[in-house]
């Protein structure tokens, strides 16, 4: 079943608040090239003794379902929130355990990547975004995240590509 057209009950997420000065923010949208983005970002974190931000973009369409949902019932922004926010601690589990030494934050926003990413790092040292991402027709129309990225962030902005084979 759609959710088109479904609106969840209570309020829209607030614009996202920066990620602390200092700390280095990456896109994670459980692409392969999200999770080379996390495990470079993790790997630059180590080396500088920085914070990282783990900013998961969602939509509607784009949620897993709370656990509480069932037909019927329309479950809250702050459920499908926690909903993702749960997916994207899990999709990122094992590459986080493997830096044990970096601090890691997790955050779920409702609004398009690109916006979401440029907005959480306001006050970063770095954001790092994968070449590719899970992207659609509108990205084609729109320019990538990674580009909107590159052209509008204010931090310095690393675009990372796996080489074939790695």
């Amino acid at each position: 079943m759609s959710n088109e057209g479904i609106i969840p009950a209570g309020t829209p997420e607030a614009p996202p608040s920066p990620a602390p000065a200092g700390s280095i923010v990456v896109g994670h949208d459980g692409s392969t090239d999200a999770d080379y983005a996390l495990t470079t970002a993790l790997g630059l974190a180590d080396q500088l003794h920085a914070p990282v931000v783990i900013v998961r973009a969602w939509s509607i369409d784009t949620a897993p379902k709370p656990a509480n949902w069932e037909f019927g019932y329309v479950s809250s922004f702050a459920e499908y929130s926690e909903a993702v926010r749960a997916a994207v601690i899990e999709d990122t589990a094992a590459s986080v355990h493997a830096f044990p030494g970096v601090s890691v934050d997790y955050r779920a926003v409702h609004s398009g990547a690109a916006k979401s990413l440029i907005e959480a790092s306001r006050e970063a040292r770095m954001l790092v975004v994968g070449s590719r991402g899970r992207g659609n027709l509108a990205g084609l129309l729109l320019g990538s995240v990674s580009d909107q990225c590159a052209r509008l962030a204010v931090c310095p902005v690393l675009v990372t590509r796996k080489r074939p084979g790695r």
